[in-house]
């Protein structure tokens, strides 16, 4: 199963690459298009949707679900929390 800490660090990879490497602006929406799977530990995205994304406001983060959605600057915000925490577990 895959935690949110390790959700989290997907997302921020794909914001981080999405505006820094490809210049993606940061309202564009990145779409989870192939969900982790236990074993392989990849998953894919696309800037394009592969099916209708889901709009519903979620109260956890997760690559388990084509069409899981956020925008490239929410994304790449979830590299900052991700500092926070390991700055306040030492």
């Amino acid at each position: 199963m895959v935690g949110s800490s390790v959700a989290l660090a997907y997302w921020c990879g794909i914001g981080d690459y999405a505006i820094r490497t490809l210049g993606t602006e940061s309202t564009r929406r990145i779409y989870l298009s192939k969900p982790y799977e236990p074993g392989i530990r990849t998953v894919e995205f696309s800037l394009d949707p592969q099916v209708e994304p889901d709009t519903t406001s979620k109260h956890s983060i997760t690559v388990k679900y084509v069409g899981e959605n956020y925008s490239a600057s929410k994304a790449e915000s979830y590299c900052y929390d991700a500092v926070l925490d390991i700055r306040m577990k030492k």
